[in-house]
């Protein structure tokens, strides 16, 4: 039998597959658009095949999802059963992606509360995972969109590149600070801040960046005082990110699982290769 409340994400959740399995949550993905070439994130482009694009200065950009894909989503799920569905989002700070869902849940056969997390990657995957557990518990619909905003206010999300180019050419970060972060030769750490890519600090060398987004996460998970899930993501490092998984271990309290994953397509195309990311969650 289905759930009473069925959750929908994107591709930008980053959950992992089987995670998503067995809450049945469903995600609607964002589209890479590589030269002439529209492709659906998660299947039809690689994380690697973008890296490899990017580093042969191929241009890339990104779309959101149409209105009917979403339509069809919240059809499927209220063909399944479900009587009312959560739709969760990344920030609508870096695309349209939630303004397609909203439209998309005017016309749905079931009632859609559509919520903008101010997340990405697998901070806004944590926001689903607790989606689905609430509505798995038999939580109304209300309490459901509930339970993904209060795990949104509780994540934090902290990221190296290795540029800031990237970001500046997709207009996710002002031209001036790209230009300063190159000027000064820094290497920038970013976070989450009000659903928008923020300059946090600015370091001289890759390492002492990489050591530097340890401490702030080591320091976020301690000051959350509590269980906290922590997931690192990064795009073509993944040497980088299991060490630094591994080192975030030893210094996290009873953490006892790291979720260490690629990024997909559509954040890599923004971020580059190089990226290194984590994110902090309290349960």
């Amino acid at each position: 039998m289905s759930r009473h409340v069925a959750i929908v994400t994107d591709s930008t959740a980053y959950l992992p597959p089987q995670t998503m399995e067995r809450h049945a949550i469903t995600a609607v993905p964002l589209t890479v658009v590589l030269g002439d070439q529209a492709l659906e994130e998660g299947t039809e482009i690689s994380a690697r095949s973008l890296a490899l694009a990017l580093q042969k200065r191929r241009p890339v950009t990104t779309s959101r999802p149409s209105p009917e894909t979403f339509a069809a989503a919240y059809r499927k799920a209220a063909e399944d059963g479900a009587t009312a569905i959560v739709s969760l989002h990344l920030s609508a700070e870096f695309s349209g992606t939630y303004d397609a869902a909203a439209l998309a849940a005017r016309t749905a056969d079931v009632p859609v509360r559509v919520v903008d997390t101010g997340m990405v990657a697998m901070a806004l995957g944590f926001c689903a995972l607790s989606a689905a557990e609430a509505a798995e518990a038999g939580a109304a619909v209300d309490e459901v969109a509930a339970a993904a905003e209060k795990r949104a206010a509780g994540t934090s999300a902290y990221f190296y590149v290795d540029t800031l180019e990237y970001l500046r050419r997709g207009g996710r970060i002002g031209a001036a600070q790209a230009l300063l972060g190159s000027a000064l030769a820094v290497k920038p750490l970013l976070e989450l801040d009000g659903g928008r890519i923020e300059l946090r600090e600015k370091v001289r060398t890759s390492s002492r960046a990489i050591a530097r987004l340890e401490e702030i996460a080591a320091e976020r998970a301690a000051a959350a005082g509590g269980d906290v899930d922590v997931a690192v993501h990064h795009l073509a490092a993944p040497e980088r990110a299991a060490a630094l998984a591994d080192r975030l271990h030893g210094r996290v309290p009873g953490l006892t699982e790291v979720n260490v994953s690629e990024v997909g397509a559509v954040i890599g195309a923004h971020t580059g290769p190089g990226l290194l990311g984590v994110v902090v969650s309290a349960r």
